[in-house]
């Protein structure tokens, strides 16, 4: 975890498994870098996040009679910029596409390692600009939305290099929010997208 962040971050687990929860909040109080509240029924998050809400949810997609979609869809219905990782096991790749497309920011895939879990928690730190300025939080959101529209295309970085005739080593830049796109390179995202650039700016929370 980047020690520049500002605040412990505020992590809700919700997962029918309550050694699961334990195990998790275990791993992740350890890190000194989050708080962490867990809970084995939808309603009780639900609650939770009406009296404080959380940073980041994860999110388990399988939880007997609870559906995890159909959670996903509520939870962010009523907070819209609320940062959603999904926990799942073996997700097709059309299983993904559909992830992105409900807006999760991401999805860890049961088993799972713990330096898996803590490079996905930093990623989404790094995308929500927790602890970052405004032009470092720019760079991360649109990176990572660019790799969004990619994902949902099905397309390896190579594909999106050459429809923008970028290098891959360019792209990748971009999507991990090294780098802002220069306005030439942000003209040939969006083309390749088939999008304006002003949809695709308008698309990152920012």
């Amino acid at each position: 975890m980047n020690s520049q962040s500002i605040a412990p971050v505020d992590v809700a687990v919700l997962d029918d498994d309550r050694d699961f929860c334990n195990y998790i909040e275990d791993v992740l109080k350890s890190e000194g870098q989050y708080t962490v509240r867990t809970f084995t029924h939808p309603d009780d998050l639900f609650e939770a996040c009406e009296q404080r809400l959380p940073e980041i949810v994860l999110l388990d997609m399988k939880m007997g009679p609870s559906h995890g979609d159909t959670i996903l869809e509520q939870l962010l219905h009523r907070w819209p910029k609320l940062c959603v990782i999904i926990l799942t096991g073996y997700p097709s790749l059309e299983d993904m596409r559909a992830t992105f497309k409900r807006k999760a920011f991401d999805y860890v895939t049961k088993p799972f390692s713990l330096s898996q879990l803590r490079q996905t928690l930093e990623n989404a730190i790094e995308v929500f600009g927790l602890g970052r300025n405004a032009p470092e939080r720019l760079r991360y959101s649109l990176g990572h939305r660019i790799r969004m529209l990619r994902v949902e295309r099905a397309w390896s970085l190579k594909d999106l290099a050459d429809a923008t005739s970028l290098s891959v080593s360019q792209m990748s830049s971009i999507e991990r929010g090294a780098h802002l796109p220069s306005m030439e390179s942000l003209l040939a995202i969006a083309h390749a997208f088939d999008l304006r650039p002003s949809q695709l700016l308008s698309s990152i929370d920012f």
